[in-house]
């Protein structure tokens, strides 16, 4: 969907099940949303299992942990993903868009305004510092997100879908400016 506007609208679910998070982007991806403009965000995996990883074999991923047959079962829907340690939230898993950003942020090593490498995506993306450490502390708590941007008429069509899905938190963010690259500085 071709953005005629100009402007952009971001919106973030928070979900405290992965249940319910994953029905949300399995709504959204068959309700024909271009799902590169999706991602979900959550822990990996918490510090009592054992065991952790991931492996793949062309278009096919196996996760294993307590949350692989979730991981797994939502790779397909993204277009890429990352798993890393984030200091203080801990063992996170990035699929979709904002996985790129996460990656360029930690291999910058850029902090913005001291935000985690996961805030600094966000953030990129335009969402406001003070919601980027409420996601953050959803993650670190083990939520999940699911986020969007795009035209602010895809993401009202998003939020329709993402509330009927039991988030526990959901917020559309309008007219959102993306800070650019998230190697820019911004302000504390």
């Amino acid at each position: 969907m071709e953005n005629q506007s100009g402007k952009n609208s971001a919106v973030v679910a928070v979900f405290t099940r992965h249940q319910d998070a994953e029905n949300a982007v399995r709504k959204l991806a068959g309700g024909g949303f271009d799902m590169t403009h999706y991602s979900i965000v959550g822990q990996g995996y918490h510090s009592e299992e054992k065991v952790v990883g991931f492996y793949n074999i062309g278009d096919r991923i196996k996760f294993w942990g307590k949350n692989g047959a979730f991981w797994g079962g939502i790779w397909s829907l993204f277009f890429g993903g990352v798993f890393l340690t984030i200091p203080v939230i801990g063992p996170v898993m990035v699929l979709g868009h904002l996985a790129a950003m996460v990656v360029a942020a930690v291999e910058g090593a850029i902090l913005i305004g001291g935000l985690s490498a996961l805030g600094a995506a966000l953030f990129s993306i335009g969402i406001p510092k003070d919601s980027v450490i409420q996601y953050e502390q959803a993650v670190k708590t083990d939520g999940y997100l699911v986020v969007a941007h795009g035209s602010p008429e895809e993401m009202a069509r998003s939020k329709a879908i993402l509330e009927s899905s039991n988030p526990s938190r959901i917020d559309l963010h309008e007219d959102v400016k993306p800070q650019g690259s998230v190697h820019q500085h911004a302000p504390a």
